[in-house]
C-alpha cells in the first residue's frame, strides 16, 4: 500500500485572515491618534508663527518703524524679520492676515486654516499689539478667527487660560 504523504508548507487561509484582522484592529486604534498628533503639531506651528510675528513687529517698531509704527507681513519679510514663506501670508496649512490701524500704531494678525475642509478641525488664532494670542474656542465650522481685542463678542479666549 502506498501512503500519500505530502509536506504542506505555508499558512492556511484562516491564519492569513486572522493576521489581516489583527492588523486592521491595530490600524483602527492608531490612525486617530496619528491624526490628532498631526492636528496638534499644525496648530502649534501656527501659534509659534504668531509669536514670531509679534516679536518681529516689536523689533520693527523699535528700529525701522521709528518707535511708533508697525508693518504689514510683507515689510517684515523685506526687513528679514520673518522668513520669506511667512511673509507671503501662508505657512504650515494656515493663512496669516495682517491688518494695521490707520496710522500704523497697532496691528492685528489672524491665522486661519488654509484648507476649508480643515476649518472644522483646526482652530483659528489671532494676536495683536498686546502680544496676547487668542483662540477661537467657539464654533469651528465657521472658520472665523477670533477678534484681536478681548471682549465677550469676539468668540475668542486667551490661549493657555
Amino acid at each position: 500500500m502506498k501512503t500519500n504523504k505530502t509536506n504542506q508548507q505555508g499558512f492556511s487561509l484562516i491564519e492569513l485572515l486572522v493576521v489581516v484582522v489583527i492588523i486592521g484592529i491595530i490600524a483602527a486604534i492608531a490612525i486617530p491618534s496619528l491624526l490628532a498628533a498631526r492636528r496638534s503639531a499644525t496648530e502649534s506651528a501656527a501659534v509659534s508663527a504668531l509669536r514670531t510675528i509679534s516679536s518681529a513687529q516689536a523689533t520693527y517698531q523699535s528700529s525701522a518703524g521709528g518707535g511708533t509704527n508697525y508693518a504689514p507681513l510683507a515689510d517684515l519679510g523685506t526687513e528679514k524679520l520673518v522668513d520669506g514663506t511667512l511673509a507671503t501670508g501662508t505657512k504650515g496649512g494656515y493663512t496669516f492676515t495682517s491688518s494695521l490701524s490707520a496710522p500704523g500704531i497697532a496691528y492685528c494678525v489672524t491665522a486661519k486654516p488654509t484648507d476649508a475642509t480643515q476649518a472644522t478641525v483646526l482652530r483659528s488664532y489671532a494676536i495683536s499689539t498686546d502680544g496676547v494670542i487668542r483662540v477661537n474656542t467657539g464654533n469651528k465650522a465657521t472658520g472665523a478667527a477670533p477678534a484681536c481685542t478681548a471682549n465677550e463678542s469676539s468668540g475668542g479666549d486667551v490661549l493657555g487660560t
